[in-house]
């Protein structure tokens, strides 16, 4: 017999100030973790479109012409475009294709509208991880707003 764990459902209005308060900071941690991801996501989609807008630069007209060549992020030395009609593309992990400039854009839109989906679907995870944090937080004050009138009323029933 195979059983399938369900995941537990518990009702945070039924725990207690110190229990809402480590769920607020895994909460709060998950909501960092991924809002990170979504900026680095957008910093590679940025870097993607570049590639598109660099590809769209080469071209039949500039055979011949000098360029700077990227040897790192940082460090370029002159060259002479000889082949306008195609481009190195890094396909990751450090390896490198020759493509036409056309499929070079197909395979940079490509990535950029694969990304496009991901921060879509990663951008209503955060909206909803915040939602869970603000409601976890009405809840927290409604708690923390019960336990201050609890012993005003006390001391009142109490002469």
């Amino acid at each position: 017999m195979a059983s399938t764990a369900q995941p537990q459902q518990i009702n945070i209005a039924d725990l207690d100030l110190q229990q809402l308060a480590e769920v607020r900071r895994q909460l709060e941690e998950e909501l960092s973790h991924l809002t990170n991801s979504f900026a680095q996501l957008k910093q590679a989609q940025s870097k993607f479109k570049q590639c598109v807008d660099n590809v769209q630069e080469v071209k039949p007209k500039n055979a011949g012409t000098t360029i700077l060549v990227p040897l790192t992020n940082s460090l370029y030395v002159p060259g002479k475009l000889s082949d306008p009609e195609h481009v190195i593309v890094d396909v990751g992990t450090g390896y490198y294709v020759k493509k036409t400039r056309e499929e070079a854009q197909k395979y940079y839109s490509a990535k950029v509208e694969y990304i496009r989906s991901n921060l879509e679907t990663l951008s209503e995870t955060i909206q909803k991880k915040q939602e869970n944090v603000n409601y976890l937080i009405n809840v927290m004050q409604v708690k923390i707003g019960e336990q201050s009138q609890s012993p005003a009323q006390a001391s009142k029933s109490n002469p």
